[in-house]
């Protein structure tokens, strides 16, 4: 998590992926005594740069006295849909259901039958994303595409590599299932060349990786191609904060993850640490934050407390 602070007494918050102590330092020599509203400036190479975004936007956005999304331009919406990993999480009408890890390479029929259980003990009723994590190779993921095209799921996430696009196009040209990616991709040039092969039906940069601004503009492109945008995110509360301002700032956005810990003290952490409710839904839906910036109140308190343990 990144804190800035202005000379006139506002605070930022932001989160990214991960960050170096050294990272730390040199994003202090760098931006120190320089105006907070510069986030078209920040180099999006720089791991801290997600954070930095995060930040400078909640900044500008308590400045103005409005959320972010309408100092973007928004609000798209006026409440966000929202799944989760858990099939038990109260308030999600949708779930991310994983995919077995294969035994080997290239499994069989038993292992097509093993995915569709899953799937229909997990998923139920419900709507469900059937998540791969890109384990399986090129010859399972079309397999497993081909397999739950009769269960309906909004979308097959990350069946495989992105590293070859030959592949990709195989296993889209053999399944209407959609395809979403967007996982661990951090050059948006790796997104247009999805796009413009039409491979991707769900496009997903990742909060913590692009911040704000740099999924905003993946979407934008996403756009072009009539492409539904569901953020990538599995870090903590700031970044679904910012997510959820990013959801309300795009016309293109479809559903968000929300990471629900299976660890109760885990839970009980990410409660703690921002504004009660932020990640709690109703009726399958999140509402959108109305509070100036990112909408939310830090407690540093409980930052320092998970800090110190």
């Amino acid at each position: 998590m990144v804190r800035l602070r202005t000379g006139s007494g506002l605070t930022g918050w932001g989160e990214c992926a991960q960050a170096s102590a050294e990272e730390a330092r040199d994003l202090e020599k760098e931006w120190l005594g320089r105006p907070a509203t510069l986030y078209a400036a920040i180099d999006p190479l720089t791991p801290v740069s997600a954070a930095l975004d995060m930040a400078m936007l909640d900044i500008l956005g308590k400045a103005c006295r409005a959320p972010i999304y309408r100092v973007l331009g928004g609000p798209t919406r006026n409440k966000i849909r929202a799944f989760t990993d858990s099939p038990a999480a109260p308030g999600f009408h949708v779930v991310a259901v994983r995919v077995p890890p294969p035994a080997a390479r290239n499994q069989g029929k038993a292992y097509q039958n093993q995915v569709q259980a899953l799937a229909k003990e997990l998923g139920g009723d419900r709507d469900f994303v059937l998540d791969a994590h890109g384990r399986l190779t090129p010859g399972d993921a079309a397999s497993v595409a081909a397999t739950i095209e009769s269960s309906h799921p909004l979308w097959f996430d990350e069946p495989c590599s992105v590293s070859n696009l030959e592949v990709v196009r195989k296993i889209s040209a053999e399944t209407v299932t959609p395809l979403g990616f967007g996982r661990g991709i951090g050059d948006p040039g790796v997104f247009q060349a999805l796009l413009q092969e039409g491979l991707v039906d769900v496009v997903r940069p990742d909060i913590s990786v692009h911040g704000i601004s740099g999924a905003r503009r993946i979407a934008v492109l996403s756009e072009t191609y009539y492409v539904a945008v569901a953020p990538h995110h599995e870090g903590g509360p700031v970044a679904t904060a910012a997510a959820l301002q990013l959801a309300a700032s795009i016309p293109n956005f479809f559903i968000q993850h929300v990471p629900r810990p299976d660890d109760a003290a885990d839970r009980e952490m990410r409660a703690a640490m921002v504004s009660a409710g932020l990640e709690t839904p109703r009726d399958g839906f999140l509402e959108l934050p109305r509070s100036p910036g990112l909408g939310i109140e830090v407690n540093e308190a409980a930052l320092e407390k998970y800090h110190a343990a």
